[in-house]
């Protein structure tokens, strides 16, 4: 028996969840979109399919006769807006999957950390950068200690919505966080990047590991997990792919000015990972691969979360 779930915020990153629902998920059913704009595209497109839908935010939400039934609410608002809707949701035992930077609940990457989680009442998914580059973080955090990691993650202007617009500081601090909990990253940095390239292209990330000096066979290693930890991410964002092979270079000590006290030897491999994330144009065109690996790993991680609640409970 399908779960049936609710999507806070009708803007961009919500319309591309609830047609991924709709269309993908055999585990979940789209029950309600919430907006707060009457006139919102997403909010039309919704009652055009059947979905029901309210203009009155989650205060809305709550009083729909929807709610009892639903399981899973997905919060793709702003990390403003998740602090209120997270208090006004918490009387009521729903499984919350946050796509805003709040960061109330436990940072999730799915390939990386999931089965850790799967207990949290409310998950956040970290940022579309985040869940883009920590992968490649972990990856090479497996092989070897990362003194310092660094991610660059560029979108196309259009794709960038008002709420992600307003939420640039929290998407860097966010992601550095994450870098490191999720990553292994010692310390962290995160830059963004709207592209206002016209025609738009699609997301292109850069991610930048030091390690200590690596010879032949660590760099093999190296190599063989990023192409391991793309190839799952991969199987729930078939859009996302590694530009070229794994660049290494040598460092001197001048880059320990990046490296916190103790960790390191002094003499560093600069570990680069190219990136791109096409999009699946379930909703905005394939460029907006920002949208795309975002609404597709909150796909993944509910449908694990239900999953393994009704395994517990059979």
């Amino acid at each position: 028996m399908s779960a049936k779930v609710a999507i806070i915020g009708s803007g961009n990153i919500g319309t591309d969840l609830m047609f991924k629902v709709k269309r993908l998920s055999q585990d979940l059913e789209m029950s309600v979109l919430v907006g707060i704009d009457p006139a919102s595209d997403g909010l039309a497109r919704a009652a055009r399919i059947g979905v029901a839908t309210t203009a009155e935010g989650v205060e809305g939400l709550v009083k729909m006769p929807e709610f009892a039934d639903i399981q899973v609410i997905f919060d793709a608002t702003s990390a403003g807006a998740h602090k209120h809707n997270a208090e006004v949701l918490a009387p009521y035992g729903k499984q919350l999957i946050d796509l805003t930077p709040a960061a109330i609940g436990p940072f999730v990457v799915p390939p990386v950390n999931l089965e850790a989680h799967l207990d949290a009442t409310d998950v956040n998914m970290v940022t579309c950068g985040g869940q883009a580059t920590i992968p490649m973080v972990a990856a090479v955090s497996q092989v070897r200690p990362v003194h310092y990691a660094e991610i660059v993650a560029s979108i196309a202007s259009k794709s960038a919505g008002p709420g992600t617009r307003a939420n640039i500081d929290e998407f860097t601090e966010t992601t550095a966080e994450a870098i490191k909990e999720v990553g292994g990253a010692a310390a962290g940095k995160a830059i963004i990047i709207l592209n206002p390239a016209d025609p738009p292209v699609i997301m292109r990330d850069t991610v930048l590991c030091l390690v200590d000096r690596l010879d032949e066979q660590g760099r093999q290693a190296i190599q063989e997990s990023v192409d391991r930890m793309a190839a799952r991410v991969a199987e729930y964002v078939p859009g996302y792919r590694l530009k070229q092979q794994v660049q290494f270079q040598g460092e001197s000590d001048e880059v320990a000015t990046l490296i916190p006290a103790g960790h390191g030897s002094g003499d560093y491999t600069r570990v680069t990972v190219f990136l791109e994330v096409e999009g699946a144009a379930h909703y905005l065109p394939a460029y907006a691969g920002n949208l795309d690996i975002m609404t597709s790993a909150a796909l993944q991680v509910a449908e694990k979360l239900v999953t393994a609640r009704e395994g517990a409970t059979k």
